[in-house]
């Protein structure tokens, strides 16, 4: 699993690294008894479908040490995974307070209360700026960015796994909102793409 995680996120993976990381899935598995965290039908695959697909992100990281803000962090994915593999600040909003508090023990289970902070808000009301934006199965593009644009700046790094569907978002997106993009395969799903964006900013109403 280490050259695994190695091979998707193009970093050197500790033993360390890989037991953090086995012990937030056996957390993730436990709690998937009091509440549904992931799809039961990809609890078999977990490493595959989830962890290895949040980990490829860090590959985007554009400078260590900056602060990452996960929209919608759910059980933690990919915010978590990329709060173990890396060591920047990592900031996980989850408005739902059984998934915000299931974060907020991970969080502290993993030793990682200094760098990772949980807020339970909606994105809307959540504040600060950011290095980089990434969310997972939350929204569309265009909402994405229109819930959550007062967390950005000129310089910040959107990094947003999507589906098939990836460039018709996109290009629906770009109607409101004007950016720069490039479109990268999925190192897991050959039907997936990530959009990685930067410059982003509301078009003006004419």
């Amino acid at each position: 699993m280490i050259k695994a995680l190695e091979e998707v996120s193009r970093r050197t993976v500790s033993r360390e690294t890989l037991d953090r990381l086995a012990t937030y899935v056996d957390l993730l598995k436990a709690e998937g008894e009091r509440q549904n965290l992931i799809a039961p039908s990809t609890v078999a695959t977990l490493w595959q479908r989830h962890v290895l697909d949040s980990a490829q992100l860090a590959r985007f990281e554009p400078r260590a040490g900056c602060h990452w803000v996960d929209i919608g962090s759910g059980a933690g994915l990919p915010g978590m995974v990329l709060a173990i593999l890396l060591t920047d600040l990592v900031t996980l909003i989850e408005p739902r307070r059984l998934r915000a508090e299931f974060l907020q023990r991970a969080v502290e289970q993993l030793g990682l209360s200094e760098r990772v902070r949980v807020d339970c808000t909606k994105v809307e009301r959540a504040t600060g700026t950011f290095g980089v934006i990434t969310a997972r199965a939350v929204a569309s593009v265009g909402s994405l960015l229109a819930m959550s644009h007062h967390l950005s700046t000129t310089e910040t790094l959107w990094i947003l796994p999507k589906g098939r569907n990836a460039q018709s978002e996109l290009a629906q997106a770009r109607l409101n909102w004007h950016c720069d993009a490039r479109v990268e395969q999925s190192c897991t799903d050959p039907e997936s793409e990530i959009l990685v964006l930067t410059k982003v900013g509301a078009r003006k109403r004419r």
